[in-house]
């Protein structure tokens, strides 16, 4: 069985990352979505809270399983005996830094893969921090994440 992780924050998710993770997923017999606890970003949910809104929005993709995870990720991918990561790409901004993981995670562990995936042209420009201001500053942000995503972070946000 080809397991395969998709780490991040996914604060909140969007529809780039749903994407990334619907191609992922038919690739790989599954498909872990790691929901980072300790990064070093201020997340507005929880970690409880994102996997519960990834589980929502992911139900109907089989091979999907999302899981917070903490700690080095070579470590999470060894204990789940996953053969790659799955890494989205939205700009060529993103590549300098994804490159620069995907080495040091080769480093330390040789027999794991990444896999760089582009979302759909429409989704290239989503960020969840820009999804968070719209947001925030009374936009609509339907387009750009899941429905359940929105109920949540207008609740969250006190919009709702």
């Amino acid at each position: 069985m080809r397991i395969a992780i998709y780490p991040g924050s996914f604060d909140p998710l969007t529809n780039g990352h749903l994407d990334v993770l619907q191609r992922a997923a038919g690739i790989f017999d599954t498909l872990i979505i790691a929901v980072a606890k300790d990064n070093a970003k201020q997340s507005l949910f929880t970690v409880d809270e994102r996997v519960e809104l990834i589980r929502n929005a992911a139900a109907e993709i089989p091979g999907i399983q999302v899981m917070p995870f903490e700690g080095l990720l070579v470590n999470f991918a060894r204990q789940h005996k996953a053969a790659a990561l799955v890494r989205g790409l939205r700009a060529v901004s993103d590549f300098e830094f994804e490159f620069q993981l995907a080495l040091m995670n080769r480093k330390l562990e040789p027999n794991l893969e990444t896999l760089f995936l582009m979302p759909r042209e429409e989704y290239t420009y989503i960020s969840s921090r820009l999804v968070k201001e719209i947001c925030r500053l009374g936009g609509h942000i339907d387009q750009f994440v899941p429905p359940n995503v929105v109920i949540a972070l207008r609740q969250k946000l006190g919009l709702a």
